[in-house]
């Protein structure tokens, strides 16, 4: 069984920072791609950043110099540091790890964006 576990989420004025943190765990191995996705009300589910076994990231356009993805493959988790944050990155914030076999992906966590 194989648990993804988010937190970090909340609320927080636009021009502010928060940092998403996921930690998996259970029968996993041999992971490849971590990554953050996100839903907004009425959208459709969209890639925000992903991170590579090797320390490639690529980032959704909208969200490129202001958040920054990172791994840290000993401890099986994936970070999301989000910075200068605008009222439309409102939405539920969803972690995503992938091996060879399966992907996996956490339960969500809301972020608001607000003043």
């Amino acid at each position: 069984q194989v648990q993804l576990v988010e937190s970090g989420g909340g609320l927080v004025q636009p021009g502010g920072s928060l940092r998403l943190s996921c930690a998996a765990s259970g029968s996993i191995f041999s992971i490849r791609n971590m990554g953050w996705y996100r839903q907004a009300p009425g959208k459709q589910r969209e890639l925000v950043a992903i991170i590579t076994s090797g320390g490639s990231t690529n980032y959704a356009d909208s969200v490129k110099g202001r958040f920054t993805i990172s791994r840290d493959n000993a401890k099986n988790t994936v970070d999301l540091q989000m910075n200068s944050l605008k009222p439309e990155d409102t939405a539920v914030y969803y972690c995503n790890v992938r091996n060879v076999l399966n992907s996996y992906w956490g339960q969500g966590t809301q972020v608001t964006v607000s003043s």
